[in-house]
């Protein structure tokens, strides 16, 4: 039993000494690596400081292109009578259109369906007609006709206006200057912020166009172009407006 014990204790001597010399080792590590990062963060300058911003410009262009929804809704208890009849309309309404100066690329078909009527009152329902409809874009490049666009369209059998977008075909300068807004507004921030920090802004790390947008469209709703179609014996009055252009940076800039 003695020698049982005493083997035990030898043992566990054994285990303390080698359990003392891991923890001993651990702690050297842990001392140089602590060491090294000390080292690394006072010595060699390579950890940046930062202050990162977003900006934003915006710049309002006039707008010199329209783009209006033109449509035609035809019924008849037949479907290619429906179908005849939207199809003879629109070509009028191209006709007119063409008429105007409108050049053909300019005209793009939309929208083009057939679809059955139902009366709903009996059991089961049953087709009582057929609706056609037929929609083209017509893209205007005189901002000025666009009113005698609208009229001339309805006068030649349009019956749905649907609605009207102003844009500005080349963006390039209004983008050019949106983007030096957008850097301004950026170093304005930083500045402000760098001020309240108590440092000072050193250089520019980095920058990121980080979302640019067209120039919005502007819309008149169908409403407002159905109600300004109604008498075609008036010209209809159509305001292009503005559009707005946005871009947005993502700036980093380097402190000291």
């Amino acid at each position: 039993m003695n020698a049982t014990r005493t083997l035990s204790h030898t043992g566990l001597r054994w285990a303390a000494a080698g359990l003392a010399a891991g923890l001993l080792a651990v702690s050297l590590v842990g001392a140089a690596a602590t060491a090294t990062d000390a080292q690394s963060a006072s010595g060699t300058g390579d950890t940046l400081r930062t202050i990162t911003v977003n900006g934003t410009g915006r710049v309002n262009a006039s707008p010199d292109v329209a783009d209006i929804s033109i449509g035609v809704i035809e019924r008849a208890k037949e479907a290619s009578d429906a179908s005849r009849k939207a199809a003879e309309s629109m070509d009028s309404v191209v006709q007119a259109l063409l008429g105007m100066g409108i050049d053909k690329k300019d005209i793009q078909t939309t929208n083009l369906s057939l679809n059955p009527q139902y009366d709903w009152n009996t059991e089961p329902a049953t087709v009582v007609g057929w609706e056609a409809s037929n929609t083209v874009t017509v893209t205007v490049r005189d901002i000025e006709s666009v009113g005698a666009v609208v009229d001339t369209t309805v006068t030649a059998g349009a019956n749905q206006v649907n609605g009207i977008s102003f844009r500005v075909e080349d963006p390039t300068d209004a983008q050019a200057m949106a983007r030096t807004a957008a850097v301004d507004d950026a170093r304005s921030k930083a500045d402000q912020l760098a001020a309240a920090a108590g440092v000072e802004i050193v250089g520019v790390v980095s920058i990121t166009e980080s979302g640019g947008q067209q120039p919005q469209p502007i819309y008149m709703d169908r409403a407002e172009m159905a109600m300004a179609a109604a008498d075609t014996m008036a010209p209809t009055p159509v305001l292009p407006g503005e559009v707005e252009l946005a871009v947005s940076v993502l700036m980093q800039y380097e402190i000291s």
